[in-house]
């Protein structure tokens, strides 16, 4: 196996613990929110923690704002997609999620002054007609999810452009310990307020599987990221919206109807577009540097 089929191994693994992650998350809808986010970043607390004082590194980081800003993004878009899993079909909660990519590019756009490729354009008009597909505008139960779930797709693409940034000053597990820790102390003031109940033993064995499956995803994403570019990988990241749309089928029956297909169909070729988009990129700057004009 070479390292780039490492990376695509890695990454399918990693989708497949994140769709683990929201099986759990969406199995016990009788446990509060905050208490699902607690015992998914605690145990990322414990072992970041071991990871930072074996390397000797600093618990507190270099730009600490940045490092508050991109944990707050990070627990609000874990926030609302939980409250999302918790209130629509599981495939449609994960495909709404994957419209983060093309926040991303807006972002980067607005913030990093970064240029939009002309492939993009229509990604993004394909991306906008598939969400109308999953969303079905009716204005009844499921519209408000349905937006919760975009704004979701919109905090991760905010951290990520923060996490692009910190990068520069901070090292992942830094950055890591602090999402984890942020979001753990974050939940504490929602669960003595009342959203906390106190799980039986198959209620505390989930919520397990939730801090274990999460964190083992971030830890097969991040290998899968060390074999092969980002640019190789973004592609696979669809993969989860196939897991999960078998194991809603299987475990609560929700068979996706033809418009939600329709419009996951046409996300996922979005995303196939903008992947391209992003190889051609890559090939024109490597064609362009010094090594490869001696």
């Amino acid at each position: 196996m070479n390292y780039c089929s490492k990376g695509i191994f890695y990454l399918l693994l990693s989708s497949f613990f994140f769709s683990i992650m929201a099986i759990a998350v969406k199995s016990i809808p009788e446990i509060p929110i905050a208490e699902k986010i607690f015992f998914r970043n605690i145990l990322g607390v414990i072992i970041s923690a071991i990871i930072l004082y074996k390397n000797k590194e600093n618990f507190l980081g270099n730009n600490r704002k940045l490092l508050l800003a991109r944990s707050f993004l990070g627990v609000s878009g874990v926030a609302t997609y939980y409250y999302t899993i918790g209130k629509l079909p599981l495939s449609d909660a994960v495909i709404l999620n994957k419209l983060s990519p093309f926040f991303v590019i807006l972002l980067a756009y607005i913030f990093l002054d970064e240029r939009i490729k002309k492939l993009q354009i229509p990604a993004f008009i394909i991306a906008i007609l598939g969400t109308v597909f999953v969303i079905k505008p009716q204005f009844d139960y499921t519209f408000l999810p349905s937006m919760i779930a975009i704004l979701s797709a919109f905090f991760a693409a905010g951290a990520y452009i923060l996490i692009r940034q910190l990068q520069k000053t901070d090292t992942t597990h830094v950055i890591v310990f602090h999402f984890c820790l942020f979001s753990s102390l974050a939940t504490i003031p929602f669960m003595a307020a009342g959203q906390f109940v106190y799980p039986d033993l198959k209620q505390l064995a989930t919520l397990i599987v939730i801090g274990l499956s999460a964190t083992t995803a971030q830890i097969f994403m991040t290998h899968s990221y060390k074999y092969a570019p980002a640019t190789r990988l973004t592609i696979y990241n669809y993969a989860d919206i196939i897991f999960s749309t078998i194991f809603g089928m299987l475990l609560w029956a929700e068979f996706p109807d033809l418009l939600s297909i329709t419009g996951g169909f046409l996300i996922i070729i979005a995303g196939i577009i903008n992947y391209f988009s992003s190889v051609q990129d890559d090939q024109a700057y490597s064609a362009s540097s010094p090594e490869h004009q001696n």
